[in-house]
C-alpha cells in the first residue's frame, strides 16, 4: 500500500482561487476528484452538504422521491439547515406545512402508499420541521 498523496492546502487554495477545476487539481497533486473534493472540505473551502435525513428519516422508493411532501419537506429542512430556498418554493412549503400543522395532521410514508396524511400525535413531524424552518427563516430574515 501506497503512502497518501500529501495535498499542500495553501496551494490548494491558491489554485482553487485561481479557477482551477477538481480534475486539473487532482491531476496536479496525483489524486483522485474525490481526494480533491476531501482536501476542499478539510481546507474550508466548500460548504456543508444539507442532511434531509431529519425531515426525511424514511427510505423513500424512487417513485416518491420528487413527490410533494418529500420536496416540501426537503425544502423546509434547508432553509432550517440555513441554505436559500427560492421564494416561491419556501412559501409552497410553508403553506402546506402550516395547513397540516393547523388541522391536526401529520406526515406518515409506506413504501407501498407513499405519503399520507395522519392525525398528529404529541411529536408532530410535520410540526417540528416547520418550527425549524420558521425560526431559521426568522433569524435570516428571509421569512416571506
Amino acid at each position: 500500500m501506497g503512502r497518501k498523496a500529501r495535498i499542500d492546502q495553501e496551494e490548494l487554495v491558491r489554485l482553487a482561487a485561481e479557477g482551477w477545476t477538481n480534475a486539473r487539481l487532482a491531476e496536479h497533486f496525483g489524486v483522485t476528484e474525490s481526494g480533491i473534493l476531501q482536501a476542499k472540505r478539510s481546507a474550508g473551502l466548500s460548504k456543508p452538504m444539507t442532511d434531509h435525513s431529519r425531515a426525511l428519516p424514511w427510505k423513500l422508493r424512487r417513485e416518491h422521491s420528487q413527490s410533494g411532501p418529500a420536496t416540501n419537506l426537503r425544502n423546509l429542512s434547508a432553509v432550517a439547515q440555513g441554505r436559500p430556498v427560492p421564494k416561491d418554493k419556501l412559501n409552497t412549503a410553508l403553506r402546506w406545512a402550516s395547513r397540516l400543522v393547523g388541522n391536526g395532521l401529520d406526515i406518515a410514508y409506506d413504501p407501498e402508499r407513499g405519503f399520507h396524511e395522519v392525525p398528529a400525535g404529541d411529536d408532530s413531524h410535520v410540526a417540528r420541521i416547520l418550527a425549524e424552518a420558521r425560526e431559521a427563516a426568522d433569524a435570516a430574515g428571509t421569512t416571506p
